[in-house]
């Protein structure tokens, strides 16, 4: 059964995070997949009701593993309504991003993660995206996401850091279930802050510092 209770962080930044990323990871990985399937549905429902969702035409998910919050039933919608759909691909230490349709050939990275078999022409930046949804390990009340540690999306999105960027600006949209809601994060001066963060219980937005 979900535990929707919000977990206290300590304040250390580099130990606490990696103990607090290994008791999350295995209360994740612990759900079954009914209770997988249900949070992911709700969520979905949650986000299509959005007026952002409506408003995006280029929404990146992400292939769902070790548990992670599965956005494949909001891509399934996506897709009904004719947006193009993108899954991340590594490029070195960063991300781009590539169409992806069902049934399009995937191939495994170095992570054993599947990507879209796609031509480099195909693929996209970070800033073209509108929508991206993020996986997460937690997130808190200011937006600051904790992930597995390899910072491929702060990386990718360091852009959105800088403060004279006038470029278009993709809204980074963290999916997590409610017990990865934590009290504080510390955030480290790369971390790229979402601009929601959505669980199988509630929409939070975050305001710009």
């Amino acid at each position: 059964m979900i535990n929707n209770t919000s977990i206290p962080l300590p304040s250390s930044p580099s130990g606490e995070r990696n103990g607090l990323r290994q008791f999350l990871l295995a209360q994740r990985r612990a759900l079954s997949v009914a209770e997988r399937h249900a949070a992911a549905l709700a969520v979905a429902q949650r986000l299509a009701m959005e007026p952002g969702f409506t408003e995006a035409a280029a929404i990146a998910g992400y292939w769902a593993c070790h548990g992670e919050l599965d956005p494949a039933p909001l891509l399934e919608r996506a897709w009904t309504e004719d947006k193009i759909v993108y899954l991340p691909v590594l490029a070195g230490d960063t991300l781009l991003f590539a169409p992806y349709q069902p049934d399009d050939p995937l191939r495994r990275n170095r992570f054993n993660i599947p990507e879209p078999e796609v031509s480099p022409a195909d693929l996209r930046l970070p800033s073209d995206m509108d929508w991206v949804l993020t996986p997460l390990i937690a997130f808190d009340a200011t937006g600051t996401r904790l992930g597995m540690g390899g910072g491929f999306y702060d990386r990718s999105f360091a852009f959105l850091l800088e403060p004279g960027w006038q470029g278009h600006h993709p809204q980074l949209l963290g999916l997590g279930y409610a017990f990865q809601r934590v009290e504080a994060l510390i955030r480290q001066s790369w971390d790229v802050p979402l601009d929601a963060a959505v669980t199988e219980n509630a929409l939070y937005l975050f305001a710009k510092s």
